[in-house]
C-alpha cells in the first residue's frame, strides 16, 4: 500500500543517497514524452492521489529501485545516435520533483554531454531547488489536471495552486512548456471549466503545445494488484463527441492542440 500524505511530505525533505535516483522503470525509444526519440526515466513516488492513476505502482516513495546517476547518464550517452536533433532524456513518474536535488545533478550531467532534458511533472512543488532544476531543463511537460480548485481536489486529493504557480514561473523565465490535460467524463469535461482553463493560459508565450489525454482504464489492474479500490469505478472513456467538443474549445485559445 502507498504512504499517506503526511509521510510523503516528510519524504520530500529526505535526500539520502544523492548519487542515486529511485526509479520505477526506464523506457528506451520513447515517443510520447516530449519531442523526438527519448529515453524516459520513470521516477518512483508521487504526492498526488489521482482517482484515475494509471501507474498506481509508482506512488509509494519507498518502492522502485535505486539506480546510480552515472549509470543513467551512460545509458543516455549510448542512445545519442538515436536522439537526433529533437530527442533526449525525459524524467517522468511518479513525480520527479520529489527527487529534485538529484535531478539537478542528473540534468547537469546530461547537458555536459549535449543531451536535451525534459521534465514531466504535476507541478506540486516550487522551491529554490525546483527553480534551480528548471534552469537545467529544456522543456517542461506540465499536467494541469483541472482549473477549478474544488474539482482538482476531488480528482487528485490536493490543491491546484502550486501547479499554476509552477506554470506562471516557467512563463516568467521563458521555459518552453507542453501542457497536458486528462479528459475524464463527468470530472474534467465540463465545457465551462475547459473554457476557463483555456482562458487562463491563452496569453502565455512559452506554451508550445497542449495535449488532450483521453481517460482510459488500462491501469485498473495495478490498483487490484495493490489491493486498492479503483477511484473511478464505472467511468468510461470519453465519447467522440466529448473529445471533439474539448478539442474545439482548446483550439480557440491555442495554436497547437493535440488529441492523443
Amino acid at each position: 500500500m502507498y504512504l499517506p500524505f503526511q509521510e510523503i511530505e516528510a519524504e520530500e525533505l529526505n535526500d539520502k543517497d544523492p548519487e542515486f535516483i529511485r526509479i520505477h522503470s526506464l523506457e528506451t525509444f520513447g515517443t510520447h514524452d516530449g519531442p523526438g526519440i527519448r529515453m524516459v526515466v520513470f521516477a518512483q513516488g508521487c504526492q498526488f492521489r489521482c482517482l484515475y492513476c494509471q501507474n498506481a505502482d509508482t506512488l509509494d516513495v519507498r518502492g522502485g529501485q535505486l539506480v546510480q546517476i552515472d549509470e543513467l547518464v551512460e545509458r543516455a550517452k549510448r542512445q545519442i545516435g538515436y536522439f537526433g536533433t529533437d530527442g533526449g532524456v525525459t524524467v517522468s513518474g511518479g513525480e520527479p520533483l520529489l527527487q529534485r536535488s538529484k535531478l539537478i545533478t542528473f540534468f547537469k550531467r546530461l547537458h555536459d554531454e549535449g543531451i536535451n532534458t525534459c521534465l514531466d511533472t504535476n507541478g506540486r512543488l516550487l522551491d529554490d531547488q525546483v527553480k534551480e532544476l528548471l534552469t537545467h531543463t529544456d522543456l517542461i511537460l506540465l499536467d494541469v489536471k483541472h482549473i477549478n480548485e474544488e474539482w482538482h481536489r476531488k480528482l487528485t486529493g490536493v490543491s491546484n495552486k502550486p501547479t499554476l504557480q509552477v506554470a506562471a514561473y516557467c512563463e516568467s523565465i521563458g521555459l518552453p512548456m507542453w501542457l497536458r490535460y486528462v479528459l475524464v467524463p463527468g470530472w474534467s469535461d465540463q465545457p465551462e471549466y475547459v473554457e476557463e482553463w483555456g482562458k487562463h493560459f491563452t496569453d502565455y508565450k512559452c506554451i508550445q503545445r497542449v495535449e488532450i489525454l483521453p481517460y482510459h482504464k488500462l491501469g485498473t489492474h495495478k490498483w487490484e494488484m495493490l489491493g486498492m479500490d479503483y477511484g473511478l469505478p464505472g467511468v468510461e472513456a470519453p465519447s467522440a463527441e466529448i473529445k471533439k467538443r474539448t478539442l474545439d474549445i482548446f483550439k480557440k485559445y491555442f495554436e497547437n492542440v493535440q488529441l492523443r
